[in-house]
């Protein structure tokens, strides 16, 4: 019974030690960025993605097209506007965004490829945008009614 109680008070130490990796914070402080103040109130040094329309409706396809949409936006806030990603809820549909920043008041597209093909009946596909906005994800939408030729 002793000799057990030693072996396992032995695994414990050496688990408590195994999990010590003397790790420390390796992010810089100065690299962390919280736009929320301590108070819950917003910074004011953000930048705002607005789009001119968030659903488009591509209305009747025939099975096979591909259809086309540039969804404008403008960056309504006081910083550059950064976009990260752009996610699609299909691989039908494929977006294609800016990678450099656009500076406050500055406009730009994010263009939306739908392929119909094998997809009859009604379409509603999800894009979403992800950028260093608060929130930092925005949805767009395209739909359409593919018909079959």
């Amino acid at each position: 019974m002793r000799k057990t109680v030693l072996i396992f008070s032995v695994l414990i130490l050496a688990g408590l030690f195994a999990c010590d990796n003397g790790s420390k914070n390796k992010i810089p402080a100065d690299v962390v960025s919280n736009p929320n103040s301590a108070t819950g109130k917003e910074s004011k040094d953000l930048p705002a993605i607005v789009f001119e329309r968030d659903i488009y409706d591509f209305g009747k396809l025939i099975d096979g097209e591909t259809a086309v949409y540039n969804f404008k936006f403008k960056n309504t806030g006081t910083a550059d506007l950064l976009i990260s990603q752009v996610n699609s809820s299909c691989g039908c549909t494929v977006p294609k965004f800016p990678k450099e920043p656009i500076p406050p008041g500055g406009e730009g597209y994010i263009k939306v490829s739908f392929d119909s093909s094998g997809r009859t009946g009604v379409q509603n596909k999800a894009v979403t945008v992800v950028s260093n906005c608060q929130p930092n994800q925005t949805v767009i939408r395209i739909k359409a009614m593919v018909l079959k030729p």
